[in-house]
């Protein structure tokens, strides 16, 4: 009987191939699923601490936003980044001032927007619920309109306010006479679209006199994220709010 040839190199490799493609997926799927663990962690926890996404249902806020569009919110204020007056924010109802809405119908686009942004944690869902607005008033905050020019005042200081949309034909920012100073720990927040915003100034006779309690503040707007060719950073205007004093100076 005669011996077999040894196998060659050549003749060995198919089988170490076969054993290093098995490694290699099992590799693979250990690494997707640790990747998956991390992504659902990771946007719990943005969700949770950091950023949230909504979308806007109204008029309220043009023509700094417009209906659909959709925002990022900072929910590090106010409970580690205190607010400032000029700050658009998201608060939850306070009581009264939302009736039942239902959502606008969305696009394939925004659709898709949305199931994208729910897989990380950052979807709208619940925006029907909530309420944006800007500060104008802090707590201590002397906030009264109009003066002869049809300004508002913040502490004695009166406001040059460019993003706020007037009726034409109208030089007051606002349609309905008012003074207040504001509680300590609420605010006093107005739409951009003075004429078109159910604000502060008309819900004096709910449960907070139209004062909003921070603590229902889930914090501030800073970019609007949807749809591509709104993108732009929300501001503050600090040049507007500059000249006021301190809250009750």
């Amino acid at each position: 009987m005669t011996d077999s040839p040894p196998r060659t190199v050549a003749e060995r490799r198919p089988r170490r191939t076969d054993r290093n493609r098995n490694r290699g997926a099992g590799a693979f799927l250990r690494d997707l699923v640790v990747i998956v663990v991390v992504a659902v962690v990771a946007s719990f926890l943005i969700k949770t601490f950091l950023v949230r996404s909504f979308y806007i249902p109204s008029e309220s806020m043009e023509n700094t936003l417009l209906v659909n569009d959709r925002i990022l919110v900072d929910e590090l204020v106010p409970g580690v980044i205190p607010l400032q007056r000029g700050d658009v924010v998201v608060f939850k109802d306070p009581g009264g001032w939302l009736e039942s809405t239902v959502a606008p119908p969305q696009g394939p686009i925004a659709t898709a927007a949305d199931q994208l942004l729910s897989l990380v944690g950052l979807s709208a869902q619940d925006a029907n619920d909530h309420l944006i607005k800007r500060v104008i008033g802090l707590p201590g905050d002397h906030v009264t309109c109009c003066n002869a020019l049809g300004q508002m005042s913040v502490n004695g200081t009166p406001l040059d306010e460019p993003y706020v949309l007037k009726q034409p034909g109208t030089s007051a920012v606002s349609g309905t006479p008012f003074d207040v100073t504001v509680p300590p720990d609420e605010l006093w927040v107005m739409g951009d679209n003075r004429y078109n915003s159910k604000d502060s100034r008309y819900n004096t006779d709910q449960r907070d006199h139209g004062f909003v309690p921070i603590k229902d503040v889930v914090g501030r707007a800073f970019v609007i994220s949807w749809p591509i060719g709104r993108w732009s950073v929300l501001s503050n205007y600090p040049d507007t709010f500059a000249g006021v004093g301190k809250n009750g100076g």
